[in-house]
């Protein structure tokens, strides 16, 4: 029987978040659910879960999230699940200087900002597993997805250097890579999309129109889309694993590039993710 732990997830209103909320709580462990919006932190709370609001594009918002989870598990966090994150659909010729730091704002910087902060409790505790949800699209690029990629690819260095420098202390770092899930990215996408992109002036507007097709696509849009809950299997193992992994591949096409990555030349890559 795995001893309980204490829990940390971000992003946890709806998709991966919520669903690795409910199995690690189901297991046992003492979850700290956190979401950007009070109603939905109110929901998770009348459904059994501590909670805390965080806005990870908010830096006091993240001090004084960090200081109630301390109080609520007496100064003690023993992993740290860094799951929110959004995507700002668009080709990289039409992102503003502005668009792109709000992407970075929370998917680098606001879960930078709090894995830094839990660190040092780690460290004197003398224990701690720190679990990113990163994607495919940190280990490949593809088209009209340019902020959401860079955002990704910047974690994964991040989190790997981290894992060197951590090397001996007790504390493993792990990276979850997603492939297509079932959640609502898409919906949140397309109003991000709406938002910030100004189609009708763009070089890529006919492409965009095929875009908004797929954006709006209700259920899975793609082959091999898996439900939130693969991914939550895998962050179990993270979490509840004597041995963590240092990457966990989700749905068939994460196993596919990230073999392919390895295996064809840089062109032949482009030339198949062009198509994709």
């Amino acid at each position: 029987m795995i001893p309980p732990k204490t829990i940390l997830i971000t992003g946890c209103s709806t998709g991966i978040g919520y669903a690795t909320a409910i199995e690690l709580k189901a297991r046992g462990h003492k979850v700290i659910a956190s979401a950007r919006k009070e109603e939905d932190v109110a929901r998770l709370q009348e459904e059994g879960f501590l909670t805390v609001q965080l806005d990870l594009a908010d830096s006091k918002s993240i001090a004084k999230a960090v200081k109630k989870a301390l109080e609520l598990t007496d100064n003690g966090i023993d992993v740290l699940f860094n799951n929110a994150a959004f995507g700002q659909p668009g080709a990289v010729e039409d992102l503003s200087r502005e668009v792109l730091r709000f992407q970075f704002e929370t998917n680098v910087f606001g879960t930078h900002e709090l894995t830094n902060l839990l660190i040092p409790i780690m460290r004197k505790q003398g224990h701690g597993r720190i679990i990113y949800n990163s994607s495919i699209l940190g280990l490949v690029a593809m088209t009209y997805r340019g902020a959401y990629n860079a955002s990704k690819y910047a974690l994964e260095g991040l989190a790997d250097t981290l894992r060197l420098e951590l090397h001996g202390s007790n504390i493993s770092v792990s990276l979850i890579e997603p492939g297509p899930i079932l959640t609502h990215f898409r919906q949140n996408s397309f109003t991000l999309y709406k938002k910030n992109i100004a189609t009708e002036s763009s070089f890529h507007k006919a492409t965009y129109a095929r875009m908004e097709e797929r954006l709006q696509t209700e259920g899975a849009a793609v082959p091999f889309t898996l439900p939130a809950k693969a991914v939550a299997d895998k962050v179990i193992h993270a979490v509840e694993s004597a041995n963590p992994k240092i990457r966990y591949f989700v749905t068939f096409p994460t196993y596919l590039f990230a073999f392919l990555k390895r295996l064809l030349p840089a062109s032949w890559l482009d030339k198949l993710l062009r198509s994709v």
